[in-house]
């Protein structure tokens, strides 16, 4: 994979950074520790500037982040309730819950989305219980804009700097995501055995 994101990045500039972080959206496992690092990379090389580097990664995350608002929009969160009265148990929720998440998410969904747009894993997850909490668009846009801009800069500024050496930086961040990970496993884990089920969930 490594060696298709260099070749699309040496063949097609911004619009190929662009088209990859959309992609790292949409299908996580495309990951822009690599993708925007490589951007960086090319910048320090003079083949790009980093600043429109950046620009291009955010501009093609944000639309993957606005694709997945947009379908849990859709589904909306009335639809939701038949679904969590089936599957409940399953995704350790019961409807009043969701109820309490979403008057939650009304006071600090914009910390919420901003932050979460900082952590492996958890980002490219950000976008559904924003739109499925009905979280207003402009606040979306706003708080996945800055937090989408930070962490491509991050990386695009580490892969400038560390040039041949940016692999290094998916040393230091491979721990971090396998350690949200494992959280997220152990934490679904506990619910799974502690949730109890309402009747009218």
């Amino acid at each position: 994979m490594g060696d298709w994101i260099i070749r699309l990045i040496d063949q097609s500039g911004y619009l190929g950074v662009g088209f990859l972080m959309f992609l790292e959206t949409v299908f996580p496992p495309i990951p822009s520790e690599l993708i925007m690092p490589l951007g960086g990379v090319a910048a320090a090389q003079g083949r790009m500037s980093l600043t429109l580097a950046i620009a291009a990664g955010t501009a093609g995350a944000m639309l993957g982040n606005i694709v997945w608002y947009l379908a849990a929009r859709a589904l909306g969160h009335d639809r939701l309730r038949p679904i969590i009265r089936r599957y409940g148990k399953w995704l350790t929720l019961n409807w009043k819950e969701v109820e309490r998440a979403h008057d939650w998410f009304e006071r600090h969904g914009i910390a919420f989305v901003l932050l979460g747009r900082l952590i492996p894993t958890v980002r490219s997850l950000v976008s559904i219980p924003a739109g499925l909490l009905d979280m207003r668009f402009r606040n979306f846009v706003i708080a996945s804009t800055i937090g989408t801009g930070l962490w491509t800069t991050f990386l695009a500024v580490a892969g400038y700097k560390l040039r041949e050496n940016f692999a290094d930086i998916d040393q230091v961040l491979s721990p971090i995501s396998n350690g949200v990970i494992v959280v997220l496993v152990v934490a679904y884990g506990w619910r799974l055995l502690t949730h109890k089920v309402e009747p009218d969930a």
